[in-house]
């Protein structure tokens, strides 16, 4: 996956692409990979990086979502299950089954939460995940042996599926290119073409470049999250919007306050939500908050608040009280829900469909039904601009991730210098993965700034080097990158 080679196809083109996707996050690649499997001639543009937004930002699971079944959203559960079952047998290496544990500190607890679970179980229709079932007060201390033990009665054991958002959606990014679709970060979308009365491609910016350029299609693709709306009004300027915005944030904290491979899950939390805290990468992410926002930004961040409401619901769960100073990162991304009245926690997170002569327009949803939501975008492309797909396309299959990767991203959370194999991964994702700034490398090709961000501002300057190196710039853009990455991390610690 070159860059340059990507960039030299859509200059090399002398005829419309079927389809130009705009976005590079979950459901823009899914989008991408879905047309070129089909065989359609398929450009998918991103104005940042690949899952630089809200993509990135997950609780990192495929999930049905428990939290649905209090409000008898029993549809949206099913379907979010299948897809999670589909998705275990299309990445087996990137997506790996996982025990939720949910505490009973009450009478009535483990019944009351034991049945809801039998029901998840149900909705599953045994997806090839263990089922739920009920555990006793010295097994779940095994099994989390931090939590606190006063006044715990057991709990209820379920079983749902974890990944890693970024690499994942990386990993999106080599199939569908893999499959013939030109994919390009940092081109930014500045116009929608037009032939008559319908939108004919896309005017982008190639932000690496520095230069502009027109690509042609017959129909394009609004896979932008939270940004839907803003592309919608190129064309209708007064279109009514489709979205509101939530911010959810997380926090990381070290793994000896959950040791083991079970999460947790908090059943409630003071503003009728849940809790995941969940082992993720020698470390525990707790999340996700649920805060409704006005306007999306492309870099949200966690707040104060966000940060004491999560340490404080934590603190109710542990036996050790995890404070300020144990948060290694904080992070938020914003979801994009469907424009309603309600909390925005009551919000179902299905996905929306528009269709409007030449754009099609997906959004909603979340990383579990990214594959349905692509099918559905891609079904309203093809009869929109009359396209002819190649029947009988197989589902696609992702590859793991190379192990150079995760090599990189340990030593770097260990503190240590970077070695000579350290300086290959690097320059082989630049070369090979399209990471053109020291972010992409510590925030999404490795997820270093998500889990550390003070590791992350340590390293900068040598992973900055490194890169000069490959990509042949100065020392200008050494210090630029290295002032940007530590700027960012400031960002992602309590009270930056």
């Amino acid at each position: 996956m070159h860059r340059e080679e990507m960039r030299a196809r859509l200059d090399a083109a002398r005829e419309p692409w079927d389809v130009v996707v705009i976005g590079g996050g979950a459901t823009g690649l899914g989008c991408a990979l879905d047309a070129a499997s089909r065989g359609l001639r398929t450009v998918l543009v991103e104005k940042h990086d690949f899952a630089s937004g809200t993509s990135s930002r997950s609780t990192k699971l495929f999930h049905g979502g428990v939290r649905y079944l209090r409000g008898g959203h029993f549809q949206l559960v099913a379907q979010s299950l299948r897809a999670r079952d589909a998705e275990r047998g299309a990445a087996p290496g990137l997506v790996h089954e996982t025990a939720f544990l949910v505490p009973a500190y009450r009478a009535g607890e483990r019944f009351y939460y034991g049945a809801g679970l039998r029901l998840y179980d149900l909705l599953a229709r045994s997806g090839g995940v263990a089922h739920s079932r009920s555990i006793s007060r010295d097994e779940a201390l095994r099994l989390a042996p931090t939590l606190r033990p006063g006044g715990l009665r057991g709990g209820t054991i379920y079983h749902d599926d974890q990944f890693d958002d970024a690499r994942f959606a990386l990993e999106l990014a080599r199939a569908a290119a893999s499959r013939g679709a030109v994919v390009l970060n940092y081109a930014a979308v500045e116009n929608l073409l037009r032939a008559g009365d319908r939108i004919a491609g896309v005017a982008i910016r190639d932000v690496a470049r520095g230069d502009s350029i027109e690509v042609p299609a017959r129909v394009v693709i609004n896979a932008t999250g939270v940004f839907a709306d803003s592309v919608r009004r190129l064309s209708q300027p007064h279109a009514d919007p489709l979205l509101r915005f939530s911010r959810g944030a997380h926090i990381v904290l070290e793994r000896a306050f959950l040791p083991g491979d079970t999460a947790v899950l908090i059943p409630r939390t003071d503003d009728d939500r849940v809790v995941f805290l969940i082992p993720w990468r020698h470390r525990v992410l707790v999340g996700t908050t649920d805060t409704p926002v006005d306007a999306p930004v492309p870099e949200p961040f966690a707040t104060s608040e966000d940060v004491d409401y999560l340490l404080e619901h934590a603190a109710r769960y542990l036996s050790r009280t995890p404070a300020r100073a144990d948060v290694r990162s904080a992070f938020a991304g914003l979801r994009p829900l469907p424009a309603t009245k309600g909390r925005s926690a009551n919000v179902r997170r299905d996905h929306r469909l528009e269709t409007a002569a030449g754009l099609v327009t997906i959004c909603g949803g979340k990383w579990t039904t990214y594959r349905l939501m692509a099918r559905d975008a891609v079904d309203a492309a093809v009869r929109d601009a009359s396209l002819t797909p190649r029947a009988g396309s197989a589902p696609a299959h992702l590859s793991e991730p190379p192990p150079g990767n995760a090599r990189l991203e340990a030593r770097i959370l260990a503190g240590e210098a970077l070695d000579a194999d350290d300086t290959a991964e690097i320059t082989r994702l630049v070369r090979d993965e399209m990471a053109l700034t020291v972010e992409d490398v510590l925030a999404r090709r490795t997820r270093v700034l998500f889990l550390d961000a003070n590791a992350a501002a340590r390293i900068a300057p040598a992973v900055a080097d490194v890169m000069a190196r490959a990509r042949g710039t100065d020392a200008g853009w050494i210090a630029e990158q290295v002032r940007g990455v530590r700027a960012l991390a400031a960002r992602y610690l309590p009270g930056g």
